[in-house]
């Protein structure tokens, strides 16, 4: 341990000063980033962090070299030759082909050495996937360097992993090198947390990618393979967030017609952005991710296969829906129409078969029963069942699916519109997944006639399900009211409203002009003289006193408040007359809200008679 944290001290304090160096030599020979629209900065910054982060690296390792470690030398030298070729971009921007050109020579001559992923039995197959790994990862990290601290942040928590898992294993030597590496790198996230004053470049983005990358092959090389799964798993769950957020970023990119590699704020952290945070906050939301991500790497080689079958999915689905409704968050337009079909469907037609035909909907509800039948025979049996039942979940699991998924469809789930949901779709939701369990048990019973079947395990299945039903459903419902609020801020008119009265009718006016950006007014809160109801939520907005308040209220408010909207349902002469004078005093302009039939209707012309 001491070895462990002399290492990343040395690093860390290495960095913190060639940073500092590096930082005042750019800005002295004006080496910055300029502010660009496809960026996500506002002032020029200081450029080649990653001479810092590279450098301080070196200077750990010579101070503490890897030993008996097989092919630790080949990795660094390699590793080196991939901080060049990212320094030459930096100085020259390389086009894209050569610039991959590069990384896969780099790749292959790591691989040429012996290091492997050892995932496929040939050789030669498992040498091509090798190098697309390296490289995949090393773009990976160099796509995800798009706002402050990110791709820092998210480098240091991986390698605290790998440090961990080497040292697990015996591998003391990977886990210094895995120490130092991390101590570089927080040194420069120190500069580099937001507001950033220094970024680290191609040099330093495409250094972190194939240390990161190769350093897991080391393990997979000498490290202890006591389960296959869980050596298959680790290093995918180590680098999950930026697989992810490049696989996103592709994606969207191809369906609406851009090129994947012209830059642009549709990543990860933008979108989070886009969606309320703050870029700090963007950023350390990626770090949990990691972190969590990272806690299921160390729990794939700890914890019993069966208990790992249950909560790998379970989180991949978690993230894989998170990542998928992400990429709903509007952040371009698309630049052409989709092709005909004779080419690919772009976006429209994947949204249209994905959410309109329910397709989506119908897939994640596969998963959740899936998971909540297994995942009650595991708590049942405490992480050990036992073969007998094993063997029944396998068999019964696909008649439990048909009948289930049959059941929702026949007793409404599908009925409604999830991102609407309300309390009044509970009963439908209740009636649906307990009516499919119920349905299914029958179907199991008079089939497989209950032998070697939990009745205990079919009651925690119940529970479960209705859990991971119901959870989906709320997600779908939070993120939609997370992206509207989101097109509030990005509308170009929008003004901030007070609501006047907490009554049926105020109510659903805030409901009105939250759900409905187009309007261009946000609702920032009620006022209501009743003082029973004061400091109260309602529609996540508070109720922020009575009228009399008003005055204070527009002083404490750092953004202004331009309207006051009026429900329908206050009728009091005596109260109108005040609150028109009350916005014509501090400034306001009062809106008269009301739900207006018009009846005969001309259906022809749109307009009433």
């Amino acid at each position: 341990m001491l070895e462990y944290l002399t290492s990343f001290a040395v690093a860390f304090a290495a960095s913190l000063c060639l940073t500092y160096a590096v930082r005042q030599t750019a800005r002295r020979h004006n080496l910055v980033a300029k502010p660009r629209p496809d960026r996500w900065h506002s002032k020029p910054t200081a450029l080649f962090g990653g001479v810092a982060i590279f450098l301080a690296f070196a200077v750990a390792v010579l101070f503490s070299p890897p030993k008996d470690v097989p092919n630790s030398t080949i990795l660094l030298l390699c590793c080196a030759g991939m901080f060049a070729l990212g320094t030459l971009d930096d100085v020259v921007n390389l086009r894209p082909q050569m610039k991959l050109v590069g990384q896969i020579a780099v790749a292959t001559c790591l691989t040429t050495s012996g290091l492997r992923l050892f995932w496929l039995p040939s050789s030669v197959l498992d040498q091509a996937l090798t190098v697309f790994w390296l490289v995949g990862i090393t773009n990976a990290l160099n796509l995800l360097d798009n706002i402050d601290g990110a791709a820092a942040g998210v480098s240091i928590i991986a390698a605290a992993f790998i440090a961990y898992i080497s040292h697990s294993s015996g591998n003391y030597p990977i886990a210094t090198l895995a120490c130092a590496f991390a101590g570089a790198v927080a040194g420069f996230l120190v500069f580099n947390f937001n507001p950033a004053s220094i970024f680290m470049g191609d040099s330093g983005s495409l250094f972190l990618g194939f240390f990161l990358s190769g350093v897991v092959l080391l393990n997979n090389q000498v490290g202890a393979r006591r389960k296959l799964l869980g050596v298959l798993i680790a290093p995918i769950m180590l680098l999950l967030i930026p697989i992810l957020d490049t696989a996103l970023v592709m994606l969207s990119r191809m369906f609406h017609g851009r090129s994947i590699a012209q830059g642009g704020r549709d990543h990860t952290s933008h979108r989070l952005v886009a969606l309320g945070m703050s870029e700090r906050a963007a950023a350390l939301t990626l770090w949990l991710l990691s972190a969590a991500s990272g806690f299921i790497a160390v729990l794939a080689q700890t914890i019993p296969q069966a208990v790992l079958a249950l909560i790998l999915p379970m989180f991949a689905a978690t993230v894989l829906l998170f990542f998928v409704l992400l990429g709903r968050v509007k952040v371009y337009e698309a630049v052409r129409e989709p092709r005909d079909v004779r080419g690919k469907a772009l976006l429209p037609t994947l949204h249209e078969f994905a959410y309109k035909r329910r397709v989506f909907e119908v897939l994640c509800d596969s998963g959740v029963i899936a998971l909540a039948y297994y995942g009650g025979y595991l708590l049942r049996f405490e992480g050990a069942i036992v073969q007998p039942y094993y063997s029944q979940i396998v068999r019964t699991l696909p008649l439990v699916l048909i009948v289930q998924l049959a059941s929702f469809l026949a007793l409404g789930l599908y009925r409604g519109v999830w991102k609407y949901m309300s309390v009044r779709d509970l009963p439908t939701l209740l009636r649906s997944v307990l009516g499919g369990w119920a349905l299914s048990v029958l179907a199991v019973a008079f089939v497989y006639r209950l032998t070697h079947i939990s009745r205990s395990a079919l009651l925690i299945d119940a529970l479960l399900l209705l859990l991971l039903i119901g959870g989906t459903r709320a997600l779908f419902r939070w993120f939609h009211v997370l992206s509207t609020r989101s097109q509030h801020r990005t509308h170009p008119a929008t003004r901030r409203a007070l609501i006047y009265g907490t009554g049926d009718a105020g109510v659903l006016m805030a409901r009105e002009l939250i759900e409905n950006p187009s309007y261009g007014l946000v609702p920032v809160g009620f006022i209501d003289d009743d003082p029973q109801k004061h400091n109260r939520n309602i529609h996540g907005l508070r109720v922020l006193g009575s009228l009399s308040r008003l005055p204070r209220l527009l002083q404490e408010s750092s953004d202004g408040i331009d309207h006051l909207v009026i429900p329908a349902d206050t009728g009091d002469p005596t109260t109108l007359k005040e609150i028109e004078n009350a916005c014509r005093q501090y400034g306001l302009t009062p809106v008269r809200a009301r739900i207006l039939l018009d009846t005969p209707y001309d259906a022809v012309s749109g307009a009433a008679e």
